[in-house]
């Protein structure tokens, strides 16, 4: 598992100190220059040695920020005994606190090929082993700033073929140059692209003959907007990513990240449903990012419509008894 931000009193530390004092073995990636969090994250690792867990610190020269965890269990069938993967994905961290403040996606999966993907990530992360080509995850610093780039402009080409381009992408801050540069030819291409970026954004949209296609706004409410989303038109048959990586360059090219498709098509709905489509019709709490740099917030309007509150609303409904 690997370990960014846990806070105290995390729940899941507690149950892989209690895993490993069960006998499983049990690996960690600690992260020690989390900010703000460097001395939290030496007495973590320090404890969770004390008990046996084997603790590594990843790749010299990279701070590790993905969010990774892998199971490995040996499951009883009829015929015989089988080792079964699971691994969970977020892009968020596995911190208590932070939990109930920031909006995150975390998605638990069986799949062999994308478990198989997480384990050679880990791999790289606890030994000397060269990053192997993964079937799914798109890994940073290796491969995830082309495939990203790749992934633009295959957008552009399709709108310079006569077809629909579209390009949907929920992140934290947008500075990385090369990046914002195929953005703009993505748009004079004619590609429709919409941008929700919390925080920083060096992208200057509408500029009329650079940008026009483009729309980039920022949500300001109760939570904090954190998870990251890539939506691709991909020709009618979306291709959505979940990612831990915002589009900058220390993200990109100094970090260990990852992005993983959503493959199901029902969760890649609900990712869509409840992750952009009710970002993009926000009228309250989003602030519109003009060709000169500066933020406006939403005109009045006699029925507002808020993201948060929607979401609040709905999965409460869904979870009530």
């Amino acid at each position: 598992m690997t370990l960014y931000r846990t806070g105290t009193g995390s729940v899941l530390v507690d149950l892989l100190a209690e895993a490993a004092r069960r006998g499983k073995e049990v690996t960690v990636v600690v992260e020690l220059k989390a900010r703000f969090d460097e001395e939290a994250n030496i007495h973590l690792a320090e404890r969770l040695e004390k008990l046996g867990v084997q603790v590594v610190y990843g790749v010299v020269g990279l701070k590790t920020h993905a969010k990774l965890l892998l199971v490995v269990r040996r499951e009883e069938t009829r015929r015989r005994a089988r080792l079964v993967c699971y691994a969970h994905l977020g892009t968020g961290n596995y911190h208590p606190g932070t939990t109930k403040l920031y909006t995150d996606f975390g998605m638990l999966t069986a799949n062999a090929e994308m478990c198989a993907d997480v384990e050679r990530v880990f791999l790289h992360l606890t030994s000397l082993a060269k990053a192997e080509r993964l079937k799914h995850l798109w890994l940073a610093p290796f491969a995830l700033h082309r495939r990203l780039v790749a992934a633009i402009d295959a957008e552009a080409r399709r709108a310079r073929a006569g077809k629909a381009g579209r390009i949907i992408a929920k992140m934290n801050a947008l500075v990385e140059v090369a990046t914002i540069q195929a953005l703009y030819a993505a748009s004079q291409a004619g590609v429709r692209i919409d941008l929700i970026v919390r925080g920083a954004c060096a992208l200057r949209p509408g500029v009329p003959g650079l940008s026009e296609n483009i729309r980039v706004r920022s949500i300001i409410g109760r939570f904090l907007e954190h998870h990251r989303i890539y939506l691709f038109g991909n020709g009618g048959d979306p291709l959505v990513l979940l990612s831990s990586a915002d589009w900058m360059g220390r993200n990109l090219f100094r970090r260990v990240e990852v992005a993983w498709p959503v493959l199901d098509p029902k969760l890649r709905r609900r990712v869509i449903d409840e992750g952009l489509q009710p970002y993009l019709d926000d009228t309250i709490d989003a602030w519109t990012l003009a060709p000169d740099g500066t933020y406006h917030p939403p005109k009045a309007r006699a029925v507002g419509y808020s993201a948060q509150r929607h979401l609040l609303a709905t999965l409460a409904e869904e979870a009530a008894p």
